[in-house]
């Protein structure tokens, strides 16, 4: 999983907070790939889903949010749900500035509540300052873009049907590990 590869297995597991089980399912793991493949094997999908969410590069796990989001958007997805995860996306294919305010943007308009704005609030979160734009620069915390893909992924896992949490974390985790060897991770929408 190349993309991966520069991922520091100890800052990523300090930013996902584990449960002491989680933990010893993953003890003597050296590298986030088997720490993921030992979470998924013990039945901890969210955990190694967490995993993903903080240790793939920001464009990607960004990207893998909106994945996520899209495969259980339901058929009436509101304008400002739509348009928050389309600036996210927009973000992953051109970094530029102007977009991820845009997400940011988008993000507040849809008021929060939605995988989609997560995924937005991850772009924001993925760039070099979090104060407007003519102030003095704010770096975000480390840990905070993987915060906000974590939190789209966990609203899109149990969206409409969480009865299907299980089933859509394995799919989750099958396009994160698609994303991190340097594929597509793209999901169709399920059927209703």
């Amino acid at each position: 999983m190349i993309k991966l590869a520069d991922a520091p297995l100890a800052d990523v597991l300090n930013r996902c907070s584990l449960s002491d089980e989680a933990r010893a399912a993953i003890d003597g793991a050296d590298a986030v790939p088997l720490t993921t493949e030992r979470l998924v094997a013990h039945g901890f999908l969210i955990e190694a889903a967490r995993v993903f969410a903080h240790a793939l590069p920001h464009r990607e796990a960004v990207w893998w949010a909106c994945m996520c989001a899209l495969h259980t958007a339901p058929p009436n997805l509101s304008d400002a749900d739509r348009h928050a995860r389309e600036m996210a996306e927009l973000w992953v294919r051109k970094q530029s500035e102007e977009l991820r305010r845009g997400a940011m943007a988008e993000a507040e308009k849809a008021g929060f509540q939605s995988p989609e704005a997560w995924a937005a609030v991850g772009a924001f979160w993925s760039g070099p300052s979090i104060a407007p734009a003519n102030a003095i620069a704010v770096p975000p915390a480390p840990h905070l873009a993987g915060l906000a893909v974590a939190g789209a992924m966990a609203l899109s896992a149990v969206r409409r049907f969480p009865e299907r949490q299980e089933f859509r974390l394995t799919q989750f985790l099958a396009s994160a590990r698609d994303i991190a060897a340097g594929g597509s991770g793209r999901l169709t929408p399920e059927a209703a």
